[in-house]
C-alpha cells in the first residue's frame, strides 16, 4: 500500500468515527427521552439501533489495526490511530450507556415516578450530548480549544448526578415509587458516565493536536481557555 491510499484510507476511518459519534449522541438522546416522555417505542429503537454501533465500532477498529498491519505509520499519523481506537471504544461504551437508560426505562415503565427526577434526567441527557458533540467537534477541526472546555462542561452533569439521589429519597415513603427513582439513579450514573467517556475523547484529542497525553479529570480550575 503506497502513502495515498494509506492516507485515504485513514481519512475514511476518521469520517466514520464521526459517524459513530452522530449514531451514539443520538442514542443517549433517544433513550433520554423514553424516559422523560415514557416513550417505549423510542426505548427500544435505542435498543434495536445498538447493533449498528456495534457494527461500527467493529468495523473502525479492525480497519484501523488493518493499517497498522500494512503500514508502519509516522509520529503524527500514529497518534491519529492511537486516537481513532481509544476514541471508537469509547464510542461504543456511550451506547451500551444508552442502552442501559433505555433498558431501565422499561423496567419501570408502569410506575408514577417523580416528574422532578424525570426533569433532572432529561438535563443531564442535552448536557451530555452537546458534550459528546462538542468532543467530536474538536475531534473533526483539530480544536484544542474546545477539547479543554470539556471539563468545565462536566461539572452541572455531575451536580445533577448527586441531585437526583437526593430526589429519589423525596420517594422514600412509597416503596414503589423509591424502587423507580432507584433505577433512575443507575439511569444518572450511566448519564453520568457517558459525560466522562466525552472527557476523555478530548483528552485524546488534545494527545492528537499536541502528541502530549494530559487527563482532564478535576482539570476544570487548571485548564486555559
Amino acid at each position: 500500500m503506497t502513502r495515498e491510499p494509506f492516507h485515504e484510507a485513514l481519512q475514511r476511518i476518521e469520517f466514520e468515527l464521526l459517524e459513530l459519534g452522530e449514531l451514539a449522541g443520538s442514542a443517549v438522546q433517544r433513550s433520554v427521552e423514553a424516559v422523560s416522555e415514557r416513550d417505549d417505542e423510542k426505548a427500544m429503537k435505542v435498543i434495536e439501533g445498538d447493533d449498528s454501533i456495534d457494527e461500527l465500532y467493529l468495523r473502525i477498529d479492525n480497519g484501523t489495526l488493518s493499517l497498522l498491519a500494512l503500514q508502519s505509520p509516522v509520529a503524527a499519523d500514529l497518534r491519529l490511530i492511537s486516537a481513532i481506537l481509544h476514541s471508537c471504544l469509547h464510542l461504543e461504551r456511550i451506547g451500551d450507556q444508552a442502552v442501559n437508560v433505555a433498558k431501565l426505562h422499561l423496567m419501570t415503565r408502569d410506575a408514577v415516578g417523580s416528574d422532578a427526577m424525570r426533569g433532572q434526567i432529561r438535563e443531564m441527557g442535552d448536557l451530555v450530548v452537546q458534550m459528546l458533540r462538542t468532543a467530536m467537534e474538536a475531534f473533526a477541526k483539530r480544536d484544542l480549544e474546545l477539547c479543554q472546555k470539556l471539563p468545565t462542561m462536566d461539572d452541572p452533569v455531575d451536580r445533577l448526578n448527586r441531585a437526583t439521589h437526593l430526589e429519589a429519597l423525596k420517594l422514600a415513603d412509597d416503596p414503589a415509587a423509591l424502587d423507580w427513582g432507584l433505577h433512575m439513579n443507575l439511569a444518572a450514573r450511566a448519564l453520568e458516565r457517558v459525560g466522562d467517556n466525552a472527557v476523555d475523547i478530548a483528552e485524546q484529542v488534545s494527545f492528537l493536536i499536541t502528541g502530549e497525553f494530559r487527563e482532564f479529570t478535576d482539570a476544570s480550575h487548571e485548564v486555559q481557555t
